[in-house]
């Protein structure tokens, strides 16, 4: 059936791009619903089963009957947690008022985007960059721009490249560490030169820390707002539980920010979705007040991962990756492999050939701005890693 020309679609939705990590998770799991022996590499979803106090602490708000309505900002308990979990690992004070709980990070992005994004604003993005980050920018009608890093430099942003970036439109920086895509961590230092040119432009900084307990070899991840006296004014921290409790679904993150800009996320909250689930705000307080040894041991997991994959991807001629200090993803080279007379031509025809021959899920480096690389997850077992990097081996060979 036609559409109606009433229903023809907004022009936002012209540059909107459906999300590259989703859409290859679903074609796996629809080869996997088939029968086909796929290694699913793709999603950046923890493997482990959500820790039992926490499902302890949704099945009790459900027979409480905690599954009302509640404040559209969170309920005081879980704004409280978030603040005081904070405060404790930062050693910066913040107030539950500063907290807005969000159905999700993505959604916490959003809110902040659409607060202070007017039409025309730039947000300096450095690629590559998480695949939301850039369509997200576009809703709310400011330009994302993308500054290039090397895999030379561990896909770090530069200070010199950061200020060259720098127009009358800028408004706001966009970081992300630990990375999602390519695992690497900022340091201290590195940190605080983005920060100093940061101040001096007068910019907002967007500080996504949703990985920041999944660091390894004992490495420092430092929070944005605590580098330099005064920024917590300018920054917002984007965090959540689901990579570090393994609660993707349960769909609870948040910003931290100063409390005006907070109060204005909370009213637009109030119009857009009334508030975040109910239980799974219960849970989410749960495993911030609660014990953290499931969080120990899943770090520790993921780097005993870690270890094996840049073990395996070294071994293989024409791969380099840079220095994974956290996360779950290994963002690999894969140039050497390109444009050969019999092989792909690019990174997505790559992980579709890798998919169809070999029967691994992967994400083509194009989708976070970086073509001539792949994102692989080792939020899997052992096994399948090994497995998953037999079948890339053979591949690439």
């Amino acid at each position: 059936m036609d559409q109606a020309a009433c229903l023809r679609l907004a022009n936002r939705m012209a540059s909107l791009e459906p999300s590259a990590t989703l859409a290859m998770a679903a074609r796996a799991g629809a080869m996997k619903a088939a029968g086909v022996d796929v290694i699913d590499l793709s999603v950046g979803e923890p493997d482990f089963p959500t820790p039992e106090h926490i499902c302890r602490a949704g099945e009790a708000a459900i027979a409480a009957g905690k599954t009302k309505y509640t404040p559209a900002a969170g309920i005081p308990a879980l704004r409280e947690a978030v603040a005081a979990d904070y405060a404790r690992r930062s050693g910066l004070e913040v107030t539950p008022a500063q907290v807005i709980v969000s159905n999700g990070a993505k959604h916490s992005l959003h809110n902040l985007f659409t607060a202070l994004l007017n039409d025309g604003d730039e947000v300096i993005v450095p690629t590559p960059y998480w695949v939301s980050y850039a369509e997200l920018i576009k809703l709310a009608g400011a330009r994302p721009v993308l500054v290039e890093t090397t895999i030379e430099d561990d896909f770090k942003l530069q200070p010199a490249a950061f200020e060259a970036a720098v127009t009358p439109q800028t408004r706001m920086l966009l970081l992300c560490s630990p990375s999602n895509p390519t695992g690497v961590v900022y340091t201290r230092a590195e940190l605080e030169a983005l920060a100093d040119i940061a101040i001096a432009a007068d910019l907002a900084v967007v500080s996504d820390e949703i990985y920041d307990q999944l660091v390894f070899d004992g490495r420092e991840s430092v929070s944005f707002p605590t580098l330099r006296p005064g920024l917590a004014a300018r920054s917002i921290v984007v965090a959540g539980v689901s990579k570090t409790y393994s609660m993707t679904g349960w769909r609870i993150g948040w910003t931290i920010s100063p409390a005006p800009l907070a109060k204005a996320m909370g009213s637009l909250q109030s119009q857009e979705t009334s508030n975040p689930c109910s239980v799974s705000q219960h849970a989410a307080v749960a495993a911030l007040t609660g014990p953290q040894d499931c969080v120990t041991a899943m770090r520790d997991a993921f780097q005993v991962r870690r270890d094996l994959v840049i073990d395996r991807l070294r071994q293989i001629p024409g791969v380099k990756i840079p220095e994974i200090g956290g996360a779950f993803y290994a963002f690999f080279d894969i140039r050497s492999s390109l444009r050969k007379p019999v092989g792909p031509a690019t990174s997505v025809a790559w992980c579709e050939q890798l998919l169809e021959q070999e029967q691994v899920a992967t994400v083509a480096g194009s989708a976070f701005g970086a073509e001539g690389y792949v994102r692989m997850s080792f939020a899997a077992s052992e096994e399948k890693l090994a497995a998953g990097l037999d079948r890339i081996a053979r591949f690439v060979g």
